[in-house]
């Protein structure tokens, strides 16, 4: 009933098959693997070796490779691993036949459950992938370059400067950016929201208002699209998953807006602080400053991202810990290459020599940007939605007079940042 032999890595099929379909197996198998284990119920299908040529089953839509001649070509054993799966993929069942083929050793031992994360990469990576990042400072601390240095693309705009004959916003005026980049197959739909004007004032009292006003508008969006009756499917995410906020490097401590703004914007978003152009600072300043806004942040109870209480396993907070004492990130941003040892690096041409923003020796960008997108981007969104999100969505249906409409979102119209949508 078992016909079980092996080649490098097993393959089992399972088939309820005629003869002819069964020669027709055993011949692709024999020719791709030399020999194969098959599982078939005896009294449909007995075990009956091909003898017959490959012609004799032109008529199916089959490619069939040898596994020695790949060998001499010199591939390798995953390469040639992969390219034999694949050209298994096209023996798939005839017209009113019936037949499968698993992976492993036991027919009967696997069941295909690893199999659920292909599925969601594929579906995931059709679907794409949004990320919302808010940049706060003042003018002039390099946050839209240190945006397009983190993707490597243009994807925020630099601010201009105002001359002598232009007024001088008096308020936090808004903008976001959207762009979609691509590396490697996966989309992603970036949005990049600017906060110009932020702290230019003499007087900056209540200058945080504009920014906490969008953020929870944000959230007031996400919260009447999961109410409709008919909802979509995809709920557009407009909400803000990071705010990185700038510090200039003073070398003393934070000053009053700094706390005030984290304070009031740590409670409804996630808060990653940089000290911005950090190479004006020796390496012993750029230590005593970080070590004093650390103290800073503790004294005044600001959270910053990632907090403690959201580790959730050892590993993970054996990772956080590492990022909290490393926490604000001195970093140097720039769009322009210089050539070292050969190589084109990202980097400020000094007469001094070239401070290279993605060497860790020279400043801290590389661990910013493996923090924002190589390991905790999705932990970024799933912290806004089930801690932020879900702490604004309860707060409003406790709410007694909660109604649909009008909202936040309708109150102050006038006031809502202005949106440019470059896709």
């Amino acid at each position: 009933m078992i016909c079980r032999t092996c080649w490098c890595w097993s393959t089992v099929f399972y088939a309820v098959v005629d003869q002819e379909v069964l020669e027709f197996l055993l011949l692709s198998a024999d020719r791709l693997y030399g020999e194969a284990d098959f599982l078939f119920q005896q009294d449909l299908a007995p075990a009956h070796r091909a003898t017959t040529t490959t012609d004799r089953f032109a008529d199916h839509d089959v490619t069939v490779l040898d596994c020695p001649k790949r060998k001499e070509k010199g591939m390798e054993e995953g390469e040639m691993k992969k390219e034999l799966e694949m050209e298994l993929q096209l023996c798939q069942s005839l017209p009113g036949q019936q037949m499968s083929f698993i992976r492993g050793t036991d027919l009967f031992g696997y069941v295909g459950i690893e199999a659920v994360l292909d599925q969601m990469r594929r579906k995931t990576m059709k679907a794409g992938f949004e990320f919302n990042i808010m940049v706060v400072g003042q003018s002039g601390l390099g946050k839209s370059t240190l945006v397009n240095t983190l993707f490597k693309s243009k994807v925020s705009r630099k601010s201009c400067m105002p001359n002598y004959a232009e007024e001088i916003s008096k308020t936090v005026r808004l903008h976001s950016v959207s762009h979609v980049i691509e590396e490697k197959g996966v989309k992603m739909k970036l949005t990049v929201i600017d906060t110009p004007g932020f702290g230019d004032q003499i007087n900056n009292e209540n200058c945080w208002e504009p920014i906490v006003k969008y953020v929870t508008e944000q959230y007031e969006k996400y919260l009447r699209e999961e109410l409709h009756v008919n909802r979509k499917k995809r709920i557009p995410d407009s909400r803000v998953h990071c705010c990185v906020y700038f510090l200039p490097a003073t070398g003393h401590r934070l000053r009053p807006i700094d706390i005030e703004f984290m304070k009031r914007l740590g409670k409804i978003v996630s808060i990653v602080p940089v000290i911005a152009k950090a190479d004006t600072l020796t390496i012993d300043e750029r230590q005593e400053f970080k070590e004093r806004i650390r103290q800073d942040l503790a004294a005044n109870g600001i959270q910053v991202y990632p907090q403690k209480e959201y580790d959730e396993d050892p590993e993970e907070h054996l990772i956080n810990d590492r990022i909290r004492e490393s926490i604000p990130f001195a970093v140097v941003g720039t769009d322009k290459e210089h050539q070292v040892n050969g190589n084109k690096v990202l980097g400020r041409k000094t007469k001094w020599g070239i401070i290279e923003v993605e060497n860790v020796a020279h400043c801290e960008f590389a661990n910013l940007r493996d923090l924002l997108i190589r390991s905790h981007l999705q932990d970024l969104k799933d912290v806004t939605h089930n801690i932020h999100y879900e702490t604004y969505r309860v707060r409003r249906l406790n709410e007694s007079n909660w109604r649909l409409s009008p909202g936040p979102l309708e109150n102050g119209a006038a006031d809502r940042c202005e949106s440019d949508s470059h896709l």
